[in-house]
């Protein structure tokens, strides 16, 4: 039997193997997604409560390996009888321990909130602040926390990775593998989606982790990126 020449190799490499994600420029893969949730979630925004910048840093907070549904829940309440950073400021862990307790980790967000609003009173003149650098200086508030704030109420570029943005980024293949820490997905995502559309882009890949792909049961079968995405393709690996 005749071994194949270069040239037969060749053909064979790029018609005959089947086509796999890691061929595809990344761009191309990631003008793919965009396309696709721009068509099926046209209007993409966060599912927590709030009616003004205070509140919502509230709920972000609470919001912390906790369910948005769950922060929903128990925000009217707290929002009614805080209704400002002074008034915040003004009680005690103790106290807001009894509106959240149904949230996981309630003692150490007691603290937090409470923290938060005093800092927000002393150093911000009762104003959430919109930068990176003030906002993480904020009792309870970390980088993820910090991005969601700057891209809902500021509509900044910036991506805040949660577990769900971190896991179907992940799955999709917008990111490699290497990209082991939420920093290092943000920026390799950031690398790609056009800064106009990040503040949406942040919230669809969460609501494509929360209603679609999900970490235990991922619908691939309803999922409109199947065949497109690293995940869908790993069986044919």
């Amino acid at each position: 039997m005749n071994c194949p020449n270069n040239s037969t190799l060749l053909i064979y490499q790029l018609y005959l193997q089947p086509k796999k994600e890691g061929n595809m420029k990344k761009q191309e893969l990631y003008n793919k997604v965009i396309a696709y949730f721009q068509k099926t979630i046209p209007v993409a925004e966060t599912e927590l409560h709030y009616n003004n910048p205070f509140e919502l840093l509230i709920a972000v907070i609470l919001s912390a390996q906790c369910t948005d549904k769950r922060v929903n829940m128990i925000t009217p309440p707290l929002y009614r009888d805080f209704p400002t950073p002074e008034a915040l400021a003004a009680s005690t862990p103790e106290v807001i321990y009894e509106y959240i307790r149904s949230v996981s980790y309630p003692n150490n967000k007691a603290k937090h909130l409470v923290g938060m609003a005093q800092m927000l009173v002393k150093d911000f003149h009762s104003e959430v602040p919109g930068t990176l650098e003030e906002l993480i200086k904020l009792p309870g508030v970390g980088r993820k926390t910090a991005n969601v704030i700057q891209s809902v109420v500021f509509n900044k570029a910036a991506m805040a990775v949660d577990t769900h943005v971190f896991r179907v980024s992940h799955r999709i293949g917008l990111v490699p593998q290497t990209c082991t820490t939420p920093l290092a997905t943000e920026k390799y995502l950031m690398k790609y989606i056009p800064k106009e559309i990040v503040p949406t882009a942040h919230h669809w890949l969460i609501l494509h982790g929360r209603y679609v792909c999900m970490a235990r049961t991922p619908k691939c079968s309803e999922c409109g990126l199947n065949g497109l995405c690293r995940y869908s393709l790993k069986p044919a690996l």
